[in-house]
């Protein structure tokens, strides 16, 4: 086996990927869009190819069609891959209607990330960044930094996640993610039913985005000329997502009339649609998640606590970043991976001052915060490094001076709100459909907030 790079040479590039795709015109498509980023890439079109490939050079991530494993044969070909390249990271790339019970999945797999195909250029460079990280950690005896696709970390908590994920994820349990508000719950709700093994699609829905009056609709479904505008029916969400994932975002802001029909769909495994008479049996895994503490509404009577306890079967909790200061560097430098490539520009990494700067910052927008930070930062900078002049002023100045984090928090979102009501003269309708959420949740942020609306004038409506 080739010996490895030194640091100088891993740092001149992205990284080696090899394409591994029975279409060679497909592969040479994708080798090419990622050497125009940045990478060192090659391709080939079968796995025998691919054994050879890694006998030959060093790659740091291997892209390979999962279609082309079906057979034991190319199964144990793909675990000769690893063994011949043991500190390179692999990700399956997974066709549609190609079932993860007919490929090797869970903790003894050989693949680092599945990702469905075809995908996002942003979701394809988040999984190479995964898979390269995870081979840096190899190589460079880094423990507990996790080939998951954009979750990194090696802090104790994000250890817990793996864990948990790893039993549970080929389970049929109900998950409720916790955390704040940025801490990257959609994105492990994705990830946990790419390691699930279930053939149907993820199917999200934001609770909070949708208006009370047609969330019901959204996740049951409707019959035509159940109500205005319903011309035609509708399956809805619990039955789009049949024999995938359901993910229910925001479960908190749910009204009490939804919560007794999300609970009695729960415990059924029916849904019926609004204005049928007729139920339908559905066959999805259901993952919530809130930013809210839900015992503390149960107990103020703004949660069912029957639903609660429903749904409390799994609870992961994603911590906060400023709580795992230890990983800031590496999420950065997973976030500047896909964001050089993207860019189409060679950044090799960050300046001292950068890197404090990040590490002192204690990101009240937690991992979105930081990820948008690093982009910013590629897309306005112009060297091989991010400069801390590069960096967002709230970020270069030592973060926020104006009290408590939570005080932080309210003062920009309050702004926001009332900037949406002006430009919307004053429509709380109108202004809540601008800031993607309900007029139920406005109210709410209104009361949180200290908003009087008798005291936004007399066209408040």
């Amino acid at each position: 086996m080739p010996a490895d790079h030194d640091p100088a040479e891993r740092r001149a590039h992205r990284g080696r990927i090899l394409v591994v795709d029975d279409d060679r015109r497909m592969a040479s498509q994708t080798a090419q869009w990622l050497c125009r980023g940045g990478f060192h890439a090659s391709a080939v079109a079968t796995v025998t190819e691919a054994v050879r490939a890694v006998g030959r050079e060093r790659f740091d991530c291997c892209l390979l069609d999962a279609g082309l494993i079906r057979t034991a044969s190319a199964a144990q070909a793909v675990r000769n891959i690893r063994q011949a390249s043991p500190a390179a990271g692999l990700v399956l790339l997974r066709p549609a209607g190609c079932r993860m019970d007919q490929l090797p999945h869970g903790p003894a797999a050989p693949a680092d990330v599945v990702l469905d195909w075809p995908a996002a250029d942003v979701d394809l460079l988040e999984a190479i960044a995964s898979a390269i990280h995870a081979a840096f950690a190899v190589r460079d005896n880094l423990p507990g930094v996790v080939g998951l696709p954009g979750v990194v970390g090696r802090h104790d908590a994000m250890r817990q996640v793996y864990e948990i994920i790893d039993k549970v994820a080929c389970t049929p349990a109900t998950v409720l993610l916790t955390g704040e508000t940025g801490t990257g719950k959609s994105h492990l709700a994705r990830v946990i039913h790419e390691r699930s093994g279930l053939a149907g699609r993820f199917v999200e829905v934001s609770c909070g985005a949708v208006a009370e009056g047609l969330l019901e609709s959204e996740l049951f479904g409707h019959v035509a000329g159940a109500f205005t505008g319903a011309v035609r029916d509708r399956e809805g969400r619990f039955r789009e997502a049949k024999g995938g994932t359901l993910f229910l975002d925001e479960i908190a802001t749910a009204s009490p009339a939804m919560q007794v029909r999300l609970l009695r769909s729960l415990q059924e495994r029916r849904v019926e649609p609004v204005g049928g008479s007729r139920s339908c049996e559905v066959d999805a895994r259901v993952i919530l998640a809130t930013h809210e503490n839900l015992e503390r509404l149960v107990a103020e009577g703004r949660f069912r606590e029957d639903l609660f306890w429903r749904i409390n079967v799994i609870t992961i909790e994603m911590p906060p970043l400023r709580e795992r200061v230890e990983d800031v560097p590496l999420l950065a430098a997973h976030f500047l991976t896909a964001a050089a490539t993207m860019a189409g520009r060679r950044v090799e990494g960050f300046s001292q001052e950068a890197v404090q700067a990040l590490a002192a910052h204690p990101w009240p927008g937690n991992v979105r915060e930081l990820r948008h930070a690093v982009e910013r930062a590629v897309l306005l900078g112009g060297g091989r490094l991010v400069e801390l002049a590069d960096l967002p002023d709230s970020i270069t100045a030592g973060g926020s001076k104006s009290g408590s984090l939570r005080a932080d928090l309210e003062q920009p979102e309050r702004q926001l709100i009332l900037e949406a009501l002006r430009r919307h003269n004053w429509s709380r309708q109108a202004a809540a459909r601008a800031l993607g959420i309900n007029r139920t949740t406005l109210y709410k942020k209104f009361k949180r907030l200290g908003i009087d609306a008798s005291l936004l004038g007399t066209s408040v409506r």
